[in-house]
């Protein structure tokens, strides 16, 4: 089992969304802290599972934000804008990396003053995140994380995948009225399935073995029923323990290989790593079970 560094709390996605810290922005709070995504991103976890309540999507106010007071808050100027976004290709198949600030509905005029501040004035989108910001995401100076499409509300979706680069540009959305900046963009990143019979050809080859990074998610019983070589046990029951120190006992850059009873736990998991920056993830197809009856007879099916 692998070791902790530091009591760090972890948090896996998957009430809707993708989460976590990596050596780029911290993203650790993105399925907690986006109140703008859609319901069903993501596949929920198993009954038999669960988390803090820090991993479930907060789609309300923090009660513990501060609101924002003085004459500009309590000004509500006439406006039909709706998004100040240029029009540009609609990027399909991109991911944004988006940050963004949140104020009420009657704070426009805040609102204009903010953007003109960041400007004209230089101000950072983020410091004025963490000072005004009604999100949760102030926490992370308004860091969202990578996005992509149907994870957020319609009028902040078409925003973003509208803004140009860089730019800060608003949205009204129920939540109230946006400032948001895409800092970049990518190609869509999918959880790849491989099939027990390409794994199994792979596992002949023993340099395989030594440069692939092969995990297995399910619990010590039932490893004990069947397992396969080479393959890291990190139960997800424990994911608190092993999850927060995973991006330093493993290494992004290489291929992973996730692997559990009938592959729906791995797939969470190899999502949830694909969100931490690892870049070639495999979900084995079928789990064990499939890989028992269609790979390898030896391997008993429970």
């Amino acid at each position: 089992m692998l070791g902790l560094r530091g009591a760090r709390a972890a948090q896996l996605p998957y009430a809707s969304a993708a989460v976590a810290p990596t050596p780029t922005p911290s993203f650790s709070g993105f399925a907690r802290r986006l109140p703008l995504l859609a319901s069903a991103a993501l596949s929920p976890l198993p009954p038999s599972f669960s988390f803090s309540s820090a991993s479930a999507v907060r789609r309300d106010r923090d009660p513990l934000m501060r609101p924002v007071s003085g004459a500009l808050s309590r000004s509500r100027p006439t406006t039909r804008v709706f998004c100040s976004a240029a029009a540009t290709a609609p990027r399909e198949g991109k991911e944004l990396l988006v940050q963004h600030l949140l104020v009420g509905e009657q704070d426009v005029r805040l609102l204009v003053d903010l953007e003109k501040n960041i400007i004209t004035g230089g101000a950072d989108l983020s410091d004025l995140a963490v000072e005004y910001s009604l999100c949760p995401s102030k926490e992370n100076g308004g860091m969202l994380g990578w996005v992509r499409r149907g994870q957020m509300v319609p009028e902040f979706e078409e925003a973003a995948f509208g803004a140009p680069l860089n730019k800060v540009v608003r949205c009204k959305t129920k939540f109230g009225w946006h400032l948001l900046q895409v800092l970049a963009e990518r190609d869509q990143r999918v959880v790849e399935d491989i099939p027990p019979e390409e794994l199994h050809a792979k596992m002949q080859d023993p340099n395989f073995l030594e440069e692939a990074q092969l995990i297995d998610v399910r619990e010590p019983d039932e490893v004990d029923k069947a397992s396969l070589e080479g393959f890291k046990v990190l139960p997800l029951r424990q994911f608190g323990t092993w999850g927060p120190v995973m991006t330093d006992e493993f290494d992004p850059q290489k291929d992973t290989y996730v692997l559990c009873h009938h592959g729906m736990r791995s797939m969470q998991v190899a999502k949830w790593l694909q969100s931490q920056g690892f870049r070639k993830v495999y979900n084995v197809a079928g789990g064990i079970h499939a890989y028992a009856v269609k790979a390898d007879s030896s391997i008993p099916t429970y």
